[in-house]
């Protein structure tokens, strides 16, 4: 739905993908900041490229904060406002946690009617409300490009939380969400594709990762992390890297979204998915046989995409009876192995 016949996507320069600075880039800048003093209190900062930070507050429990937003990559505001505070929960889902406050991050130009930015923050309030989050207020900047997001703040039980860095060889690699988000969006910008065939995209950047979490936890999950704008491979690669382990990932496995693969045949790639590729380069490995467009996907920038989890041996068939048809899929990818780097059979 087109209000007043704005297509939000067309004002921005980067729809199709939450475009994030390249993980590269990043750690080259962080690499010239000071290390913050010692903190005791610091369970998880940002030198292992995780989801969120977490601090202690007590013996019994932890802070988790995070902030996400980005520009348009649908036309409807409203949806738009859905996806981006969907996005912004993930992370605290990823962690194990509950969200219980978020903060509006609004950038909006001056030009445009401001119905389109009432019912992007309804969109965002919506979603808030179902998750039990209560937004405190936010910031409003004016911008040539309208973005939206949240900074949210969570809490989790000090030693129930998950992180990026503790997967065991011999784990089972899962995954929640199928993956061509980025794709999908980008050739709905370019008019390859109609609002139809965007209903699945849609669906699954509005479904909120909480009951994945909870499976995951009770599945005594080692290492959990949810898949954005760095892609499968990049989320994947951080977990290998924090926890000083190698993935082995089926690529034949790996759920796409209806039409992704066609799609990336036909030359629909966004900018950012192909960054990633570039990136994911250095660390990892194809066999063979593994189909480009199939390379091409497993490094799509997602938005709102699913969680990448370890899970042990031991805990696969509760997780595959437990995850509802409403919470995600219950796809089992690969494994965790001893090494580093990844290997895509």
């Amino acid at each position: 739905m087109d209000i007043a016949g704005i297509r939000l996507t067309a004002l921005s320069s980067c729809a199709g993908c939450a475009a994030k600075l390249g993980a590269a880039e990043l750690r080259a800048v962080l690499a010239q900041i000071p290390a913050p003093p010692y903190d005791e209190n610091v369970l998880v900062g940002y030198e292992s490229g995780d989801d969120a930070g977490l601090y202690a507050l007590n013996d019994r429990v932890a802070l988790i904060q995070t902030v996400d937003f980005f520009t348009p990559i649908v036309d409807d505001p409203f949806d738009f406002g859905r996806i981006a505070a969907t996005n912004a929960l993930s992370d605290v889902y990823a962690m194990g946690g509950r969200p219980i406050t978020a903060l509006n991050i609004v950038a909006f130009p001056e030009d445009l009617d401001l119905a389109i930015l009432a019912r992007i923050l309804e969109g965002g309030a919506a979603v808030a409300r179902d998750a039990g989050v209560a937004i405190l207020g936010g910031h409003t900047i004016k911008d040539s490009e309208p973005k939206y997001g949240m900074a949210v703040t969570g809490l989790v039980e000090r030693g129930s939380y998950t992180s990026n860095a503790a997967a065991q060889p011999g784990n089972v690699l899962v995954l929640t969400k199928p993956l061509g988000t980025g794709v999908l969006t980008t050739a709905r910008k370019r008019d390859a594709i109609s609002d139809d065939d965007l209903a699945e995209a849609i669906a699954w950047m509005t479904m909120r990762n909480e009951k994945a979490s909870r499976v995951l936890r009770d599945c005594a999950a080692s290492a959990v992390t949810d898949v954005t704008g760095f892609g499968l491979l990049g989320h994947a690669g951080s977990v290998a890297e924090a926890s000083g382990v190698s993935l082995e990932i089926d690529a034949a496995a790996v759920p796409c979204m209806k039409g992704t693969l066609d799609l990336i045949r036909a030359g629909i790639v966004p900018s950012g998915t192909r960054h990633n590729a570039e990136s994911h380069a250095a660390f990892t490995t194809f066999a063979a046989g593994v189909d480009q467009a199939v390379r091409i996907a497993l490094s799509d920038a997602q938005t709102s995409g699913g969680l990448l989890a370890a899970i042990p041996d031991s805990s696969l068939e509760s997780f595959v009876s437990n995850l509802r048809s409403d919470a995600g899929i219950a796809a089992v990818i690969g494994r965790v192995r001893t090494g580093s780097g990844i290997s895509i059979l």
